[in-house]
């Protein structure tokens, strides 16, 4: 019994001095290409939007870059493909892209019966109900024989059967596929509540509403109806490249957390603090558990930026969205966003 005992744990060292990341066919197809293909939405302001000279910009779309420059060294080494709701999930399925980053909500059946494995949060949103200020209305509550504009496919048009319904309500669904024609319906007055994350809403609000209508014209209710953490997916079948998805938002979270920005990355490689040398690489070992270079993480924040300033750039207090941070600040500062440790 002894014998077996040491053969077993002597298989056990064997295993545990190889814990460098070894490479699987998903990531092997990336390195191969050269670039991460990234799905992405159809267009959401502040989150994914393409801009007029063709370059993706948001919260979602930084995930990608960031993924680029953990993996490559270069935040720019990304296709996007945009998707509708419906697309999404096959798209991933049948290899078409290698990630979603495009406000998809966690669930149970998708982390499992679509063979998805969903990475770390993004972003903590929840659905709302946008309506013209002109209704009065000031109450979800209120929209007992609305006529209500909603996406298919989604938890959205879910939740929003399960709200009218738990509240004795009726409702009249407008289902329309695409985002564009989703919101033209909704302005054109096909009806008369619009339903999307609030993350969604707000970004249509502050960039959507054609003229002479303006935002001030809509308002959003303040009901949040859901929960809806949104985050990227990846397909099942290759643990280090979800690993390295994971830990890239883990490492933005991190970062900010330690005061780590892309301003003063490289003076934070003289640091003395051991969580941090070991964060930047300057002491390694982080780099090889992934299967990255040692540099990663810096690469990351110096190209991308830690996860505050992603925020603030896109959809924080300075842009057009001017989403508060709440949910989405850090754990020492009231929020939800807590990486586990880099070490």
């Amino acid at each position: 019994m002894r014998n077996v005992l040491l053969a077993a744990a002597a298989g056990f060292a064997a295993f545990s001095v190889s814990t460098g990341a070894m490479a699987g066919k998903d990531l092997d197809a990336v390195k191969a290409r050269g670039a991460v293909i990234c799905g992405v939405g159809i267009g959401t302001a502040g989150f994914m939007l393409a801009d007029s000279q063709g370059k993706w910009r948001g919260l979602s779309v930084d995930v990608c870059r960031a993924v680029a420059a953990a993996v490559f060294g270069d935040a720019e080494k990304v296709k996007y493909v945009p998707l509708t709701s419906q697309q999404r999930f096959t798209a991933l399925q049948s290899g078409e892209v290698d990630l979603l980053s495009n406000n998809t909500t966690i669930t149970l059946t998708r982390d499992t019966a679509l063979g998805l494995d969903f990475t770390a949060v993004t972003y903590y949103d929840g659905q709302g109900f946008m309506v013209p200020k002109k209704l009065g209305v000031k109450s979800a509550k209120e929209l007992n024989g609305a006529t209500v504009c909603v996406a298919p496919g989604t938890t959205t048009e879910l939740n929003l059967a399960d709200y009218f319904r738990a509240n004795k309500m009726n409702f009249k669904p407008v289902v329309i596929e695409k985002v564009d024609e989703i919101r033209a319906a909704f302005f054109a007055g096909r009806c008369d509540v619009y339903t999307t994350d609030i993350s969604s809403l707000a970004a249509t609000r502050a960039a959507n509403v054609p003229a002479p209508l303006t935002q001030d014209d809509f308002i959003i209710l303040p009901e949040i109806i859901s929960k809806e953490p949104l985050g990227p997916a990846v397909r099942h079948g290759d643990n280090q490249w979800a690993d390295i998805v994971r830990w890239t938002q883990y490492a933005m979270v991190e970062a900010e957390e330690y005061g780590i920005t892309s301003k003063n990355v490289d003076e934070m490689l003289k640091s003395d603090n051991p969580t941090i040398k070991r964060i930047l690489g300057v002491t390694p070992g982080m780099g090889k558990a992934l299967g990255v270079d040692e540099k990663w993480v810096y690469n990351v924040i110096k190209q991308v930026g830690n996860y505050g300033e992603s925020f603030e750039r896109n959809v924080g207090k300075d842009t057009p969205l001017k989403i508060d941070r709440g949910l989405n600040k850090l754990w020492t500062q009231g929020g939800l966003q807590y990486a586990p440790p880099i070490r």
